[in-house]
């Protein structure tokens, strides 16, 4: 008799796992054109980061929800999620106001497997908005620098004004990490590299039998990055990329985002380049 007033209770403030959370609006921060950051707390109980690499469901009421991946923590635990103007979904959360509510669920899937890489060189490869779901772990790697080597991030963007974080990368050279950025066309007054940030790898693979790989950005980046550390001696089992196709439910329900045997939202959308490799070479698989 004790036990089930209690069993009822939990009941009643535990929602159910496709049941959104309603989260306030704390911060909109611009990006870049396109681009905003929501910082976003929930109105009951405490904010559920995850580990780096999962995402949240985040719904506009009345509109829709999508996939959106955790880009940090704010100091006063606000979560943090970036995102890119699109389409009807995304639009209605780029504009929300401050002090608007959004729903959340989740942290759902597969983040990083850092401890893998413990001891060993890393390097993290970042294109376009894949930055934000890297984020979370490149402050993880700064946070426990000694336990790395050479922890070097390569960034790339179409043009300057679509960098990402850029004012964060000083300090993650103060951090000790080794930072290198470019643009595919370069503007007036951009003075740093211009090409892919492929080519930025043979500099930063200095002990290819130990280092890791992180990779996150447009597939087709992620394919020619995943060549490009493997032709420097990285062993595929070392590279993990950070797939994001077309996530509807997060639990592996509805089966939009199956990518061969996989569910990317309930078995990534993180997976290891061993096994997600052979399947981004097959043409529209």
């Amino acid at each position: 008799m004790g036990a089930e007033p209690l069993a009822a209770d939990r009941s009643a403030v535990e929602p159910a796992p496709m049941t959104p959370r309603p989260h306030r609006v704390l911060r909109v921060r611009r990006e870049t054109p396109g681009v905003v950051t929501l910082a976003l707390a929930p109105l009951l109980g405490d904010p559920e980061p995850g580990a780096p690499g999962q995402f949240n469901m985040v719904g506009a009421f009345g509109v829709g929800e999508a996939a959106i991946s955790v880009s940090g923590v704010g100091p006063d635990g606000a979560i943090l999620h970036t995102v890119r103007d699109v389409g009807a979904v995304t639009h209605a959360l780029a504009r929300a106001p401050r002090g608007s509510l959004l729903g959340v669920r989740g942290p759902y899937g597969r983040g990083w497997d850092l401890a893998g890489s413990l001891g060993g060189d890393v390097v993290v490869v970042a294109g376009g908005l894949g930055l934000a779901p890297l984020r979370p772990l490149i402050r993880a790697l700064s946070l426990r620098r000694n336990g790395f080597g050479r922890i070097s991030v390569l960034v790339g963007a179409r043009s300057p004004e679509q960098l990402l974080f850029l004012a964060e990368t000083s300090r993650w050279r103060a951090r000790g990490l080794h930072v290198d950025v470019t643009v595919d066309q370069a503007a007036v007054g951009w003075s740093g590299r211009v090409g892919l940030v492929t080519r930025l790898i043979d500099g930063a693979v200095l002990h290819p039998s130990a280092t890791t790989g992180f990779v996150c950005g447009p597939e087709v980046m992620m394919r020619f990055t995943a060549r490009a550390l493997m032709s420097a001696g990285v062993e595929p089992s070392r590279i993990q990329l950070s797939m994001e196709r077309n996530m509807r439910c997060g639990v592996g329900l509805c089966g939009h985002c199956q990518l061969g045997p996989f569910f990317v939202c309930r078995d990534g959308p993180v997976f290891g380049h061993e096994v997600v490799g052979p399947l981004m070479e097959v043409r529209e698989l």
